[in-house]
């Protein structure tokens, strides 16, 4: 396809979508049904990337696992944009940044300047050197097929982690299109994965995200400009972005001493000091529980009270935790929880304090360390990502190769330079508008959300006083960007575009994550491995298989509402650089490396990191059974586990290395070959 037919049918695209959108809008205003809204988005969407899919399918293997290598740079670059703007960057981004001011920041610094490692460092090595997989290119530079298989376990683990996320999105986002519950939004969107990736593969992948990309992009910036023009005035909201702070410093001020809030804080600490005294004797506090539970049910049985109060009463003692060791960890989360609603802006951070604490109430100096350390983990985990470095196999030339990281930096770069002034506008919102409201006049998607999932999103009159206090609302982080446009009081056509463009996001990241995942099982491990005899038809089949079980895995586990989304993907980052970044930076530029250093690097660097994340994260603690509290290094959150495993990887790779013999002659040409430049 030439770049003139591509250009023509993506601008027919994209304003068949604006037309879409003006068409909704204008049913909005003439009675149209939120509800048809919510079904026509999700429907128009999903139909255009099944068309998509079905016309890219093949079973070509070149074709398949890196699109036949012939994606313009302009539309790779797009592509790109589309896989790297995850669930976690269009969603959790600003929701993190309402969270944490100052500290979220450490994402956009740690994504973009990961990107400009994979353009300088990896991107036109890896396009020089062909093939499919990362594990091709450890197997034939270290000449291993240990590595390979290492390599193919790594990827998958990385993939999957991240996958699980996206999915959890597309729950999300699904169950607020179309209604349903949340499990069963999981499957629903899923479908609209498997269309995308299923039949065509890399193919179908890229054509579909390059759509993508449009939709979430208009998504992200039309509501956001819509909002600014209402707050400032202005239809440029980067450019509104200080003035807006420093008046939201001043409400902050206002809130932090205003009494309805002294008094809701004083009701939360009461809460977190009855969870510590709970937490003092488990089994005994459980006990109590238990009889008191009992004692309520039969007192309203012997008062002959209405069936509704005995059942709800049943229902609040059957809810009671089973075990001793269950309720530790109930209420250890539920001590954490009102604790950090006690705090000053129910542990909102300040937006104008760089590294005053973070929401824990942690010192200056803890919150550096970690912001330094999140930085250098999103840093070498974006170098070390399986799906979006094959992303570099499509292009045409090494040349194209770099274009298109530039082309990825500039698409991505438009949510980026939006999202911190996004999170201010909203929480400018929060602040003036929704604090501060009776609790009889609050807007209906409040309470349409708490019959979603009432752990997400909240509103209690704790004080009693009939208004809302930001202590009695929680609000997750990872709803900031859906209920963002009915809480400017935008019109729900706009709250079911962002919801597209959300819904966008996480199938065009979960479609380039389950071709990994399938890629390195079908292409490496059976292929490479078991198989190399495997026809080109059974390689292709085999992989679409693999693709359909992993994406049912990881529905499975994300039916389950595993975490927020950014901290799961956040894992995947710091997993992904313990484990390949040393390898691949010492494949392509140390020709002393060799395979036995290699290994060592990345299984070292993969149990670093693993151990440190069982080691302080409370949820993996429990899971693999160690009691206590999380074990923290110099006050190191679990998100930021790869500044153990990176060094401690890059440590053993260099010491096995030159404690073991030389590479060979061939490995060192195949590094000099990698490096040199190609001939005019």
């Amino acid at each position: 396809m030439s770049d003139a037919f591509l250009h023509r049918r993506y601008l027919l695209f994209a304003l068949s979508f604006v037309v879409l959108l003006a068409g909704l809008g204008l049913g909005e205003h003439f009675g149209l049904a939120k509800a048809w809204i919510g079904y026509t988005f999700l429907g128009v969407t999903v139909a255009v990337y099944a068309v998509i899919g079905i016309l890219c399918r093949t079973t070509d293997p070149a074709e398949y696992f890196v699109a036949g290598r012939r994606v313009p740079p302009l539309y790779n670059g797009m592509a790109a944009g589309a896989d790297w703007i995850s669930a976690a960057s269009f969603i959790g981004l600003v929701g993190t940044l309402y969270a944490s001011g100052y500290a979220g920041l450490a994402y956009v610094l740690g994504w973009t300047g990961g990107f400009v490692l994979v353009a300088l460092c990896i991107a036109p090595y890896l396009r020089r050197f062909g093939q499919y997989t990362l594990g091709d290119f450890l197997a034939e530079r270290f000449q291993s097929r240990a590595l390979r298989l290492v390599g193919a376990s790594a990827a998958i683990l990385v993939s999957f982690v991240y996958l699980v996320a996206q999915i959890y999105g597309v729950g999300l986002i699904t169950t607020r299109l179309t209604g349903l519950a949340f499990e069963v939004g999981v499957f629903v969107g899923l479908g609209g994965v498997l269309v995308c990736s299923f039949l065509g593969g890399m193919r179908a992948v890229t054509w579909t995200q390059v759509a993508q990309y449009f939709i979430m992009i208009l998504a992200y910036l039309v509501p956001v400009i819509w909002l600014s023009v209402k707050q400032t005035g202005w239809p440029l909201p980067q450019l509104a972005y200080g003035q807006q702070l420093h008046q939201l410093a001043e409400r902050e001020r206002a809130l932090v001493n205003d009494p309805a809030e002294l008094q809701v804080r004083a009701i939360h600490q009461q809460r977190a000091d009855a969870a510590a005294a709970r937490l003092a004797d488990v089994p005994r506090a459980l006990a109590e529980d238990r009889a008191r539970a009992a004692a309520q049910v039969a007192a309203l049985k012997l008062a002959d009270a209405p069936l509704a109060s005995i059942q709800a009463a049943e229902k609040q003692r059957a809810a009671l935790p089973r075990t001793p060791a269950e309720a530790e960890e109930q209420w250890r989360r539920e001590q954490v929880s009102e604790a950090r609603l006690a705090l000053p802006l129910s542990g909102l951070v300040p937006h104008m304090q760089p590294f005053a604490g973070n929401a824990e109430g942690a010192p200056a100096g803890e919150a550096q360390r970690n912001f330094i350390a999140l930085v250098l983990c999103l840093m070498v985990g974006t170098a070390g990502l399986p799906h979006l470095l094959t992303r570099y196999y499509t292009t045409g030339s090494v040349a194209k190769a770099r274009e298109s990281v530039a082309w990825s930096l500039v698409f991505i770069s438009l949510l980026y330079l939006t999202a911190p002034t996004l999170a201010v506008m909203v929480k400018t919102e929060v602040f003036n508008s929704l604090v501060g409201t009776s609790f009889d006049q609050l807007p209906a998607w409040i309470r349409q959300w708490q019959r979603v999932d009432a752990g997400l999103l909240s509103a209690v009159d704790l004080n009693g006083d009939g208004r809302l206090q930001l202590g009695e609302l929680r609000l997750h982080p990872d709803l900031v960007m859906l209920v963002m446009p009915e809480l400017g009081g935008l019109p729900y056509v706009i709250s079911g575009m962002v919801a597209a463009g959300g819904l966008a996001a996480a199938l065009s990241t979960a479609d380039g994550l389950l071709l990994s995942i399938s890629s390195a099982l079908s292409h490496d491990v059976y292929f490479k491995a078991i198989n190399p005899d495997a026809s080109r038809t059974r390689r292709v089949t085999l992989s679409k298989a693999l693709l359909l079980v992993a994406a049912l895995a990881a529905a499975a586990v994300a039916s389950s509402r595993p975490a927020d989304i950014l901290a799961v993907v956040t894992a995947a980052f710091s997993i992904a650089g313990s484990t390949f970044f040393p390898a691949l930076i010492a494949g392509v530029f140390w020709r002393r490396a060799n395979r036995a250093g290699a290994l060592a690097g990345m299984l070292v660097g993969l149990a670093v990191c693993l151990c440190y994340l069982a080691a302080s994260h409370p949820a993996l603690r429990s899971l693999v059974g160690l009691p206590g509290p999380p074990a923290l290094v110099w006050g190191i959150q679990p998100a930021s586990a790869g500044v153990f495993g990176v060094p401690a990887g890059a440590l053993a790779l260099v010491l096995v290395s030159l404690l073991t013999a030389a590479p060979t002659r061939r490995d060192r040409e195949f590094v000099d070959q990698l490096r040199s430049r190609p001939s005019p």
